[in-house]
């Protein structure tokens, strides 16, 4: 699945650009885990590539001229005319953090060209503010897993012996959509589930005991109410882990269903796969690792 974006900003400036072209490759990003509501989050060996080059002027689309007046209020620095390409293999509003890859993609392209006025964390913050949440945003960056709060996050690599298989459906769920369905409120003893159940996840992937995993992906927040939204949920799960994964879960906010597992990797995602075209029209199934290296910036 392959995407392509195009689009070159408004804006001027006669500076001397010292770089000729900047590209920053970003990896796709899995949040939640189940329990970890927007806490949680693995880095992922799919990618997308932003491409920034200065002095050219046209229409830029909403998001990606929305990032660029963060940027430039933010680093304090004048406008300058750049054009933007988006090419790579993260799926479009999948719950896989297609918007991360761009708006931290032009962040950090934008932040090279302009000799690099904010900090790397000033960066990240400024994605997270525009997120609204930092479980995609935080192992987008820095690669592997990540455990975030509001101002504080610990992250650490992920063995690639553990594999991610994503079942991603032919239809988009913006996140929007997807959190209105949730309650404003929730009881104290489905709070206290996630919460013990996000604990310990953090724990395994900390202490590289993988094992531990089993059954700790149980989520009672959010994945009830977004189940109706998405065809064959609860049976593309509960197949993966009959297969042998360690769990299975709603990545991000959908439509992309995931599996972790440490064995079976194949087995898992035909049967995942299988039971999802008895649902949807035109699913497809992949097996990943983690992404350790999280943004990666090549300027020339």
């Amino acid at each position: 699945m392959r995407v392509r974006l195009v689009g070159i900003v408004i804006l001027r400036l006669n500076t001397f650009m010292a770089w000729q072209k900047v590209a920053v490759r970003v990896p796709a990003t899995t949040a939640n885990l189940g329990p970890g509501f927007d806490s949680l989050g693995v880095a992922l060996r799919l990618h997308n590539t932003v491409t920034l080059r200065p002095g050219v002027q046209t229409h830029l689309p909403p998001m990606f001229s929305a990032t660029a007046k963060t940027f430039f209020s933010a680093a304090k620095t004048k406008p300058f005319p750049f054009s933007v390409e988006i090419t790579g293999d993260v799926p479009i509003s999948r719950g896989l953090g297609s918007s991360v890859t761009v708006r931290l993609g032009i962040l950090a392209g934008l932040n090279q060209l302009a000799e690099c006025p904010l900090t790397p964390e000033q960066v990240l913050a400024l994605v997270v503010e525009m997120e609204g949440h930092p479980d995609n945003a935080v192992p987008a960056f820095y690669g592997g897993f990540a455990a975030c709060a509001a101002s504080k996050f610990l992250n650490v690599p992920v063995s690639p012996q553990l594999k991610f298989i994503a079942l991603i459906p032919d239809f988009m769920m913006e996140t929007s959509s997807a959190r209105k369905v949730l309650p404003k409120q929730v009881s104290l003893a489905d709070a206290v589930s996630n919460l013990q159940h996000s604990s310990v996840i953090t724990a395994a992937f900390c202490a590289k005991q993988y094992d531990a995993l089993a059954g700790l992906f149980t989520d009672r927040l959010h994945q009830p109410y977004r189940a109706k939204l998405i065809p064959g949920f609860k049976e593309v799960l509960a197949v993966a882990e009959k297969n042998g994964a360690l769990g299975s879960f709603l990545s991000g906010s959908g439509s992309t269903l995931m599996a972790i597992t440490l064995k079976n990797a194949e087995a898992i995602r035909a049967a995942m796969l299988r039971v999802a075209r008895k649902h949807l029209p035109s699913p497809e199934a992949h097996i990943l690792t983690a992404d350790n290296n999280g943004l990666q910036i090549k300027a020339s």
